[in-house]
Formats: C-alpha cells, structure tokens, sequence
C-alpha cells in the first residue's frame, strides 16, 4: 500500500499548520523493486555517489537485492555482532562513507541501528538518505531524530527524516522474531506514551495535537487486533507452513509496519520527539545504558518490554496512591551524585546527566500537595491496560513480560525508577513522581 501522505499536512484543530519531509511512504510485497525508479526522481547523479549502509545481516537480507538493482553502488557493511548506535558505529559507518567517491545520497537498509547511523550521518554530511526497513522492529524509522548512545549516555540529536521509505514486506516479515517482538513492544508502549502526553498536558500546559493522538490509538488498536497473525515470520514460498494463514499475517505485519512508521511521521507533524516513546523510551533507554547492573545479555527489545511492565506498574501505582491519599509532596533536592555514581560505569555518562526539573519543581510539588487535577489524573490513568491485560497481550505474540526476567531484573526494578527521572529534561508523569512519594516507602 502506499501511504496518502496529504492529510498529514495542513491545518489542524490543535492550532498549528503540520508539515512533513517524507515524499513518499510504500508498504507492500517486493516494493524494492521500485528502489530504481524512485531513486531516479531525488538523485541526478552516477551509481557510484550512492552509498548504501548495512550490516552483515541486512546485507543478506536486502543488501544483496540493491547491489543488483542499483549496479556500481558503493557499500558500507558494518559487523552486525555488538553494532550499537554509538560513538564506534557512527566512527565506523563515517569511515565507510569517506572512503567513497563523492557520496551524494544515502540509502539506510537495515534496522533500528543502521536507520540511526545513516540518519545521523546524513545530517551531517547534507545529504538526503532513503530508508529501507528489514525488520518491524521500532518506531524511528521516518524520525527525524538520532537517538544516540553518545559517551555511555543515551541522546537525541539532530538528523534528517528519509526522503521515502520503501518497506518490503517479503523482506521485513521475514526478519528473526525477536525483532518483530521488539517492534510489538514498541506499539504497546503508545498506551503509557499517549496518556503521559495527556497528563503533561494537564499539568502544565504542553502543547499536545488530539488530532495526532487519535491515530496513534487507532494505529494501535488495529495492531492489537491483528496480534495473533504475528506470532511468527513469514515462511518460505513452497514449505508446508507457507499457504492459508500467510496472507493473514502479511496484512498484520504490513499493520504494524504502518503503525511503527506513523510514529516517526507524527514526530515531524508536531516537529518534537518529546512525545515518542515518554517514559517507556526513558526506562528502556536507561537499560541501554552503561549500568552497573544491567545484563549484556539482554536486547533492545526485551529491555523495551521490561521497560513497558515498569511503566503501567509505577502508573496504577501512582493511579491508587492518589485515590488512596497515600502519599506525601517532597521538595525537588537536586541530582543524587551518590546514586548515580553507584549505577553507572562511566564518568562520561554521569557527567551527561542534566539537571532535571528546576524550573518547574515547585509548580509541581505544589500540584502534589494541594492542587485539583490530581482526580483527573488518576481519571487519565485508567485509560490504561491493566499489568494482567498486558502480560495477556505480550504473552500472545511471545514478548518478554516481567515474569520471564526472574529475580535480577526484578530487584533492577525499583533502581531503574528511581534513576529514569533524570535522563531526559522534560515533564512527564515519570520524572513528576520524583516529587511525591508513598507513604510506606522509605
């Protein structure tokens, strides 16, 4: 399907006039046998001035099909084993780039990683890129942000938003399942996302586009239904598992590919990434960080769903203390050097740390103690699945919940919450609990 761009732009009822950088969005089967001919109408130039970023994996899973498609391209394969997008990545892909000649257009094929880099690297060397998934695996592809793990410490910075997105459906329905679990993940966070937009909203006037929230709910809401056609990848054409059920689950991942996208192309309709991912994004990426705790041997996505679990948790957490009036306001006290000096490894992540919430502190400490909307945020919250609605979600589709991480992760918890408040400088319900606190808490 290709995707009506048009009423992404324009007018709204939220006050503002949205605009996009994304020319053109295509989800369906073989859509990069298109490649050729759409790169025709943003690139003038020889083969040879494009430079394709991979990694040994997605060179096999979509690489291969470009070179033939786009003969005398060059290519950057990067070591798929312990790529991250960080400072050895950006090094390494940025390396690959200068040994071509005269680079003049980018094309991203790949994932997560690999979109980062390039879309990073294409800010900096101003050039366009061009995205080509091979996994559903998140919800930065059409972003127009990097987000980075800069020095040890997780950071947005300044990209560019593909000039289209070419999302092959025999190709990306195909990737290892962890990477569409991930992806799942991903969606189901919009549930927190979306209602801590809300109460920010409430709290302290943010700019929030109901327009913007209504199709991120319905996006997620025809993902949700199409669950159970994910479990699982596309089998090969002619084996005995291929046939009945595979056109019913290349329409739910071609669901879930239009709903991961949506979020990056909502990201530039309200020109912020502050309201992807909110809290989920923030406890995820701490995981990613260089913590003293946390386990290598734990991925992205798994982190994302643990990240999800602690999320609805602290939220019905938060729900009944404020109905229950079990809890009391506390002053903002500056950053807790010892706490993180204990958590993190790095001198250089600790030193990334920004001092969260001094210009809004007392304007939320007073909302604690004694202002009127804390009914209505609790009103808010139960729009929320509850922690067993979830498990049954995540449970469906083979995503990691809180019960498959055991003891460990379950002690991380608490110093993970207590830590995620001072990641990123911006309200939301996360950061405004590090001004209130149960009364049975120490």
């Amino acid at each position: 399907m290709q995707i009506d761009l048009s009423r992404f732009r324009g007018t709204c009822t939220c006050g503002r006039t949205h605009e996009i950088f994304v020319k053109d969005i295509l989800i369906e089967e073989n859509a990069l046998r298109k490649l050729p001919d759409k790169i025709k109408n943003i690139h003038k130039g020889p083969n040879s001035s494009i430079v394709v970023i991979c990694d040994t994996n997605t060179y096999q899973a979509a690489g291969k099909q470009i070179e033939i498609l786009l003969p005398g391209s060059e290519f950057v394969i990067l070591p798929a084993n312990g790529l991250r997008a960080d400072n050895i990545g950006l090094a390494l892909a940025k390396k690959g780039i200068l040994a071509s000649d005269n680079p003049r257009l980018l094309i991203a094929a790949g994932s997560c990683t690999i979109h980062e880099i390039s879309r990073y690297l294409a800010k900096e060397f101003c050039i366009p890129f061009v995205s080509v998934p091979t996994a559903a695996s998140c919800n930065t592809y059409a972003s127009p942000v990097s987000v980075i793990n800069w020095n040890g410490f997780k950071k947005v910075l300044p990209g560019v938003s593909p000039v289209f997105v070419l999302a092959d459906t025999l190709i990306f329905a195909k990737a290892p399942y962890k990477l569409t679990a991930a992806g799942i993940s991903a969606m189901l966070g919009k549930y927190t996302a979306l209602t801590d937009w809300e109460i920010s909203h409430m709290v302290t006037g943010e700019y929030i586009c109901n327009r913007v929230c209504e199709m991120e709910m319905t996006a997620l809401k025809d993902v949700c239904i199409s669950i159970n056609n994910l479990k699982g990848a596309l089998q090969e054409a002619g084996t005995k598992e291929a046939g009945t059920k595979e056109t019913g689950t290349k329409e739910a991942y071609e669901k879930l590919m239009y709903a991961l996208l949506l979020s990056g192309v909502t990201m530039q309709m309200i020109d912020s990434s502050k309201f992807e991912g909110r809290m989920l994004s923030q406890i995820s990426g701490l995981e990613d960080m260089e913590m003293n705790s946390t386990s290598s041997e734990v991925n992205h996505g798994e982190k994302f769903s643990l990240g999800l679990m602690m999320a609805i948790h602290t939220c019905h957490k938060i729900k009944s203390s404020i109905r229950n009036g079990i809890y009391k306001a506390i002053p903002y006290d500056g950053i807790a050097y010892n706490l993180l000096e204990v958590n993190f490894r790095r001198k250089s992540s600790r030193d990334e740390i920004p001092d969260t919430g001094l210009e809004e502190s007392f304007e939320l400490t007073n909302e604690w103690e004694h202002g009127s909307k804390r009914p209505l945020i609790a009103g808010v919250l139960d729009k929320l699945p509850s922690e067993a609605e979830l498990i049954k979600l995540m449970t469906a589709v083979d995503c990691k919940s809180k019960e498959n991480y055991g003891k460990p992760q379950d002690i991380l918890a608490p110093i993970t919450l207590r830590l995620v408040p001072y990641i990123r400088n911006r309200a939301e319900l996360i950061r405004h609990s590090k001004l209130f606190k149960m009364k049975n808490e120490t």
